[in-house]
């Protein structure tokens, strides 16, 4: 009970902290590593550490599956080969080097253990790549890159850290078996996740009519596609992927209003925890870890760990250059469909921040090698894992404005954007208007036409017109349904522009988010506000 009591009290904490951190608009990731750091000098909090078996199932499902939801599939798919240079390519590059060095440098450190930590630092994380790129005014193309590399990498990290701990366990390893394992996982995990999304969509789409079930279901659907493909020794990092940006795609289509608010509500919400719970529990770790060290020198430590982080932040430079710049030297249709600035690939090179999927990954490490032996230099891997997240954080993440403004990146207007798509879905919704309701009362049809021309005119930067119900008058309450109705129904008219336009990939995804909840809680207002007779 008290070990629960610490940790409730330290979410607390987290919680206040991310609230500083909105309001002075510094990165959150970065607040929970720090967090990590003052727990772990906090004297008398107890060491309390999950089981590993159960850490992925925990963490990793929910927190994959919450950034698959708020990606972009038309992005995505757009981006498909530079993602996939990335989060393969240059996961196995990284793991390689990181590999080598931790060989070289550590004379403990066998080559096993050296790919172990290799794969656990290898993959930068999806959650820390969009809280720290967000509002920098980067060009969606290269935020949709690190966003989608920073989802499929994680199944290449993980399953070079699968093999890792068999060669340590099993002590044999084959590289060919484990290259086309990697494509069988991989195929497998994408399939079940792709079944698994398909059967929420046709459960969602037929039988829920229940908000709080709705919602009950999202938060098991990515356990049972992780589960489930880890059943089958598919990639269940891939499946979750997948079955959320299967989802996410035609939320529009299988969720109300009211679900799909609370759904994203309470998603933000677990999000916030889990980002929190894994950063305290590896603080409260931090102590047992640091003293399970003590044989080594404090000199020793700091050198490692600077090292294995600044190989860890200039092997990515070392692949992205030739990553970027050979497909555009042997294909004519690269060049003339993409633009190059090389200050994206700079931007690119520094944006390899390392997070809550790392982190896990260490603490999912078996404690016993077997029944009698411990897992061999277990604190070691788990410190310099730390070090890494730190170091690519703070220095990284702290570092990225300045260097955006360093190299005079000009600032993309995303409100522009904005601007261009809500002028489309309001003209369209006024031509609705007038080729559908010619025949309405001719108040009741100035009024409805009034709203949206309204919303035309605030789209133009001019004021909006005072008294436009009905021009002061007070429309009696049959009217009033009748008005609120037809708005409920023009919502529906720009829903699904919105979505149409979604689909086409015409709609920039943050824009698409921040539009559809904006409609989501006007038709909340609007049935809330329904006149009723009692």
């Amino acid at each position: 009970m008290e070990n629960i009591t610490v940790i409730i009290m330290l979410l607390f904490g987290v919680a206040f902290l991310s609230l500083v951190s909105k309001r002075y608009n510094f990165p959150i990731p970065i607040v929970l590593v720090l967090c990590g750091v003052v727990i772990s000098a906090v004297p008398g909090l107890p060491v309390i550490a999950l089981s590993p078996e159960i850490v992925f199932v925990i963490f990793l499902p929910p927190l994959l599956y919450h950034a698959a939801w708020h990606t972009s599939w038309s992005d995505f798919k757009q981006s498909i080969r530079p993602i996939t240079f990335a989060a393969v390519g240059l996961v196995f590059f990284t793991t390689g080097l990181v590999a080598v060095f931790a060989h070289w440098l550590i004379d403990d450190m066998s080559w096993p253990l050296a790919f172990l930590l290799g794969a656990i630092v290898s993959p930068p994380d999806a959650v820390s790549a969009t809280a720290i790129t967000k509002g920098l005014g980067l060009n969606p193309r290269l935020i949709a890159i690190l966003e989608g590399e920073s989802l499929v990498n994680d199944a290449s990290g993980l399953v070079a850290y699968k093999y890792a701990l068999t060669a340590i366990t099993a002590g044999n390893f084959v590289l060919w078996q484990a290259g086309l394992n990697f494509v069988l996982m991989s195929v497998l995990g994408i399939a079940i996740g792709l079944a698994v999304g398909y059967v929420m969509f046709y459960i969602h789409k037929r039988f829920v009519c229940d908000d709080i079930i709705e919602v009950t279901l999202t938060l098991l659907t990515p356990f049972a596609s992780y589960l489930l493909a880890e059943h089958f020794e598919g990639s269940g990092v891939l499946a979750v992927v997948t079955t959320g940006l299967f989802l996410a795609a035609r939320s529009g289509t299988i969720f109300s209003h009211e679900s799909r608010i609370m759904t994203n509500t309470i998603w933000d919400v677990l999000n916030n925890i889990l980002n929190g719970l894994i950063f305290i529990l590896i603080g409260l770790q931090l102590r047992q870890i640091i003293a399970g060290i003590s044989n080594y020198s404090g000199n020793s430590l700091f050198i490692w760990g600077a090292v294995i982080s600044i190989v860890v932040i200039l092997v990515r430079f070392l692949w992205v250059v030739p990553a970027t710049m050979i497909p555009r030297m042997l294909s004519k249709r690269i060049r003339e469909k993409e633009a190059f600035d090389y200050r994206n690939m700079i931007i690119f090179g520094w944006s390899g921040m390392r997070g809550v999927v790392s982190m896990a990954a260490a603490l999912a490490l078996p404690l016993m090698l077997n029944k009698t032996e411990e897992f061999p230099l277990r604190n070691l891997i788990i410190y310099l894992v730390f070090c890494v997240i730190l170091s690519t954080l703070v220095i990284q993440g702290l570092t990225l404005p300045w260097l955006i403004k360093k190299l005079k990146i000009e600032r993309y207007s995303i409100l522009a954007e904005e601007y261009n798509i809500r002028n489309v879905i309001v003209s369209e919704t006024i031509a609705h208007i007038e080729d559908n309701f010619s025949l309405l009362n001719d108040e009741l049809l100035h009024n409805i036409k009034s709203k949206y021309e309204v919303k035309f005119n605030r789209l133009q930067k001019t004021e909006l017109p005072a008294n436009f119900f009905g021009n002061g008058k007070l429309l009696g309450g049959e009217i009033f349904n009748d008005f609120t109705k037809i708005q409920i129904d023009l919502l529906n008219v720009e829903r699904g522009k919105l979505e149409s336009m979604h689909k086409l990939g015409s709609v920039n995804e943050e824009i698409f988010r921040k539009i559809e909840k904006e409609l989501d809680l006007e038709e909340t207002r609007l049935w809330m506000e329904m006149y009723e007779e009692n």
